[in-house]
């Protein structure tokens, strides 16, 4: 269960973190902690799997190329392959829907050929297609929340 630095942390920065050659030390100043302290409370929230990556979200296909993915994984898999996906550095996250199509990711890559190679490996490495549902129209969705802490 996260502690009071890691909620406060989570709380005061879900929606961006500062652009700052030392964002930590900024944090830590802001909440009134040390640099080494919110470093440590990122890291056991990472080891919690509350938090998958730290880093930019850039506009689609700004900087490289990306789309949105999706695949048709039997529950039974769904971990093992959710795991494969997210050991892919080009993929941003990945979550359950619930669909026939009940694993959904973003993947980011400096061209096009790259990224047609990864989603090639990953449906290869698991032996289920992934369907390429490239951005037609761009919606900005806050992808902030109020969390409720118990």
């Amino acid at each position: 269960m996260p502690g009071s630095l890691e909620r406060r942390l989570i709380d005061a920065y879900q929606d961006g973190v500062p652009l700052d050659p030392r964002p930590y030390a900024v944090m830590a100043e802001r909440l009134g902690e040390t640099e080494e302290a919110v470093i440590a409370a990122l890291d056991r929230l990472a080891t919690l799997g509350v938090l998958s990556r730290i880093g930019p979200v850039l506009a689609p296909n700004r900087v490289g190329v990306s789309t949105l993915a999706a695949m048709a994984v039997p529950p039974a898999r769904l971990s093992e392959v959710a795991a494969l996906v997210s050991g892919y550095d080009e993929v941003n996250h990945n979550y359950e829907r619930e669909h026939a199509y009940s694993l959904w990711f973003v993947a980011t890559a400096p061209d096009r050929r790259r990224l047609d190679a990864v989603l090639g490996d990953i449906a290869e490495r698991s032996g289920i297609a992934v369907v390429d549902l490239p951005l037609e129209a761009e919606y900005h969705i806050d992808l902030g929340f109020p969390v409720e802490w118990n």
